[in-house]
């Protein structure tokens, strides 16, 4: 990948949560400004989704911010991004990040989080999204969804070969690693996408 490229990151807006989630947003930022990326994100200046930005900012990097037009109302934009596009409402905004991007990094967060990831997964499972998608799994706390998913299989409410659509990494520093050597993906998924 080189520096054209955007790399999508879903995460939470919590203050609440603890500061260790928002070091590792902060890191992700710097890291992905590193690797010569450019980022697409929710516009958020709270929580990991803030400290996400302000790590791209510091690193001299670029991030765009994508928020529905009821969200910068109440004032949650980032104000330092390089750039912020209003948008009518969630699902323009998830789409718009997702079909600009050339990866997708999930950090820990909440159910808007998680259903970004699975709208993710879904199109994935499709052969409508065939970029990398790799989860930060900061104080493992993916293991859980993870088993659901592993339980999914099993069940047979997926194929084996489903779980090759997303990587696991510790840390934000193993991204960029994740994001180059993700197995390939394309529209062949179609062929398994349902479980017969």
């Amino acid at each position: 990948m080189n520096g054209q490229n955007k790399i999508c990151v879903y995460c939470a807006s919590s203050d609440a949560s603890d500061a260790v989630y928002r070091n590792v947003a902060r890191r992700l930022g710097g890291i992905l400004t590193a690797q010569g990326y450019a980022v697409i994100y929710g516009g958020g200046a709270t929580g990991s989704m803030g400290a996400l930005a302000d790590g791209v900012v510091a690193a001299g990097g670029t991030i765009t911010g994508v928020m529905p037009r009821f969200m910068m109302e109440l004032e949650w934009a980032h104000q330092t991004l390089t750039e912020l596009r209003v948008v009518e409402d969630m699902r323009v905004r998830k789409h718009m990040m997702l079909s600009e991007s050339r990866g997708l990094v999930t950090l820990p967060g909440g159910p808007g989080t998680l259903e970004e990831l699975f709208e993710a997964l879904t199109l994935k499972r499709l052969g409508l999204y065939t970029n990398p998608i790799v989860l930060v799994n900061t104080r493992n706390y993916f293991d859980p969804l993870l088993a659901m998913l592993e339980h999914a299989v099993a069940e047979r409410f997926m194929h084996p070969r489903h779980v090759a659509m997303w990587q696991i990494v510790a840390e934000p520093e193993d991204v960029p690693n994740a994001l180059a050597n993700a197995p390939e993906w394309s529209a062949t998924a179609r062929s398994f996408a349902r479980v017969l």
